[in-house]
């Protein structure tokens, strides 16, 4: 069997039903039993990245939700890690690709026709010709 490697995001949101100096800890617990559930893991491990995620805003506000990445190996060894990708970035950075393809892709325009002076404008042959009147 070879090594299984997903990458989810966790609602935390059950933490928030615990008693406020007890909701990072629950968060913790909802990890787990989400990597338990989803992985068919016998032993979950945390990286110290994601339990210093769920702790940096204290013990009373978890965030709501974590993205994280989630690797089993043969002997059925959970271990959650921070997720690499960040889903806005990898969105924003497609869009961009695709905006600078489309661009590539347009033709250049072909310059404009010359402009015809307009009535308003002198024309060149004029003074011209009033020179040889005057002589």
């Amino acid at each position: 069997m070879s090594e299984t490697e997903r990458i989810y995001t966790v609602p935390l949101k059950e933490a928030w039903n615990a008693q406020r100096y007890r909701r990072s800890e629950k968060a913790m617990m909802v990890l787990k039993a989400f990597a338990v559930r989803h992985m068919k893991a016998g032993t979950v491990k945390v990286d110290a990245a994601v339990n210093a995620a769920v702790w940096a805003r204290g013990i009373k506000s978890p965030p709501h939700k974590i993205r994280v990445k989630m690797t089993k190996d043969d002997e059925g060894l959970v271990t959650i890690t921070m997720a690499d990708i960040d889903p806005k970035a990898e969105a924003r950075k497609a869009r961009a690709e695709a905006k600078a393809a489309k661009k590539e892709k347009k033709p250049k325009e072909a310059p404009a026709a010359e402009v015809k002076p307009t009535e308003a404008e002198p024309k060149a042959e004029e003074p011209a010709a009033e020179e040889e009147k005057k002589e």
